[in-house]
């Protein structure tokens, strides 16, 4: 391979990239720029301005008017960071989170009409090419943060959930197929019969790759959302993506208007547990119970969306 060979290579993949031009294609007064602002705002656990400059290579000022734009546009707030006063935090507002919505939306649909053409018998082999570019160009390096994704589930994500759920659980608990029954019969309710608006399911990617998710269901009690079925693969551990699939739910059911988050979990998931109290849940109730062929203790946690600061 040659250096002509990579440049040939750049020349055709850009002109691919200008055939899902955002500007047309998206039908939104955003560039390509922007809207990778407003994707790393809607996804990215950190949302300081100078996270998001050395996250996406941006110049100071660039990144600045981009900010200005949003703000006028009232796609975002900018508060001092928890972090440290003299740096200021970008969130999105629920407009904000509406916009970068749609945009991820119309851009599934604008890459989804690319992959369209082509056939289904060479969509592994191109899947394998890309993930090969990835993987030889990035070295040795080990995942980090930014590596993550999350996104909405793909056509087989519902599958790969229950699949996961029962082969996790039981490596890890022994837990037998009454789990995957459980979450079986979860994510089939999901799957027919729910509320775009109110309810939503997150996968994190990594390298291609599904190594997490986690639901937001209503619940029966009025104003109420419920997380369930986080998970996150051990080879993808401690990267942060409990945190930033538990976040990703938080923030969905505060924007949506729920006014508090359930979920139910068992103690011996302790790792969850330090994540569910780290993000503001509280402990209302635990009851001893036998299921998945298991003595276990079962907990009830809640968080007041309302009580709990953004």
């Amino acid at each position: 391979m040659t250096v002509q060979d990579i440049r040939a290579f750049n020349r055709f993949y850009t002109n691919v990239i200008g055939a899902l031009d955002y500007s047309r294609r998206l039908y939104a007064p955003y560039t390509l720029t922007e809207s990778r602002v407003l994707y790393e705002l809607a996804h990215s656990p950190r949302t300081d301005a100078a996270d998001l400059r050395t996250e996406l290579s941006l110049d100071a000022g660039y990144l600045s008017r981009i900010l200005n734009k949003f703000e006028e546009d009232g796609l975002i707030e900018r508060t001092p960071s928890a972090r440290d006063p003299r740096r200021r935090r970008v969130t999105l507002t629920p407009r904000g989170r509406e916009t970068a919505a749609l945009l991820a939306e119309r851009a599934n649909e604008s890459v989804g009409a690319l992959l369209a053409a082509v056939p289904s018998a060479d969509r592994p082999r191109l899947s394998e090419a890309m993930r090969t570019v990835r993987e030889i160009l990035s070295g040795d390096r080990p995942p980090a943060r930014e590596d993550v994704v999350l996104r909405e589930p793909s056509p087989g994500d519902l599958g790969w959930i229950v699949q996961r759920n029962a082969a996790l659980y039981a490596s890890e608990f022994g837990w037998n197929a009454d789990y995957e029954g459980l979450v079986a019969r979860i994510v089939a309710d999901f799957a027919e019969d729910h509320d775009p608006h109110l309810e939503r399911v997150w996968i994190a990617e990594l390298d291609g790759r599904p190594v997490g998710c986690v639901m937001c269901v209503r619940d029966d009690a009025p104003a109420t959302a419920r997380l369930r079925l986080l998970l996150v693969e051990p080879e993808a551990r401690g990267l942060g993506i409990g945190d930033r699939l538990v976040r990703a739910v938080i923030d969905f059911a505060r924007g949506v208007g729920y006014r508090e988050l359930v979920l139910w979990t068992n103690d011996v998931l302790t790792s969850a547990g330090r994540i569910y109290r780290r993000h503001g849940f509280v402990l209302v109730g635990e009851q001893p119970h036998r299921s998945f062929g298991k003595d276990l203790n079962g907990q009830d946690w809640r968080l007041d969306l309302h009580g709990t600061p953004g």
